[in-house]
């Protein structure tokens, strides 16, 4: 029996990012959709244990806020495990691997601004859909300290800080979440993926960094308890920075990848080239999206 890897090569890694974007562009708009509504959700299921865990632990935060901040990020990473383990759409992952896609000409410029909107508006609707129903009327953090730390911590978010603060929190966040992303799509196996996965998200909640998906979930979740922040002082000062800043952060990813690693590759090799033939797919290109539906 022939020995396999665990881990893909970086170069293996990077061929796989494109073929990822390229099986996207031909996924249908409405599935793309559902996926990135359900990305929103799972995502918020992690946002909720963390802000659970932090608001939960009044008295240790004032005497020892740092592991507070600690145990709440080890915990958020259950949400990115889950859209990666399923193959759900979140923004911030399709922002690495549409731009690489995009500079080899696997996929059309205009798949890359199309599949954004699609996908934000997913995230936004599932992360939305999380707060208000599944959080806020089901009256599972009504309670104090759990409520004030919800309030507390959307003004944190979206008020408190500058607008090139958010911004740039957004370019660290996204940084680590696509080196999560790139870490987990190179491991073969499904413990391998999650440890992948969890310590570079742990790292960006624990330090405090934006990420423009999770402030879907947390910052609404704010207003809705009372927090002193609008709708549009949300969106102009939070939700824009940080998508501006997670954009940057990926291609601190993705750039350096397509350079090191792709010097010598073309839409040609890949087993998902020719998107001519739209959903006329050749075995081979049949059998690589299954792959990639179940990576």
């Amino acid at each position: 029996m022939a020995y396999q890897v665990s881990t893909m090569r970086p170069n293996q890694v990077a061929v796989t990012m494109v073929e990822l974007a390229v099986y996207k562009h031909e996924t249908h708009p409405l599935q793309i959709f559902m996926k990135a509504f359900t990305a929103g959700i799972l995502l918020s299921f992690g946002g909720l244990l963390s802000e659970v865990i932090q608001g939960g632990a009044p008295t240790l935060t004032a005497s020892d806020p740092g592991i507070v901040k600690v145990l709440g990020g080890f915990v958020f990473p259950v949400g990115l495990v889950m859209i990666v383990l399923g193959g759900h759409e979140l923004l911030t992952s399709n922002m690495l691997v549409f731009p690489m896609a995009a500079i080899k000409r696997a996929i059309p410029l205009w798949s890359l601004p199309l599949n954004w909107l699609i996908v934000t508006f997913g995230n936004l609707v599932g992360s939305l859909f999380f707060a208000a129903i599944i959080t806020k009327y089901s009256a599972v953090i009504d309670d104090d300290p759990y409520k004030s730390f919800a309030v507390s911590f959307a003004l944190k978010k979206a008020s408190e800080p500058e607008w090139h603060q958010i911004f740039l929190r957004g370019i660290g966040c996204n940084w680590l979440v696509c080196i999560a992303v790139w870490q987990a799509y190179g491991a073969r196996d499904t413990i391998s993926k999650i440890v992948a996965c969890w310590f570079p998200i742990w790292i960006f909640v624990a330090c405090g960094f934006d990420h423009v998906v999770a402030n879907m979930f947390s910052v609404p979740l704010g207003i809705m308890y009372g927090a002193d922040l609008t709708v549009a002082e949300y969106i102009r000062k939070s939700l824009i920075a940080a998508y501006l800043g997670n954009i940057v952060g990926a291609l601190f990813v993705g750039l350096p990848a397509v350079w090191w690693y792709l010097g010598d590759y073309h839409p040609t090799d890949s087993k998902l080239s020719n998107l001519e033939g739209g959903n006329n797919l050749s075995p081979s290109r049949d059998e690589s999206k299954d792959e990639l539906k179940t990576s």
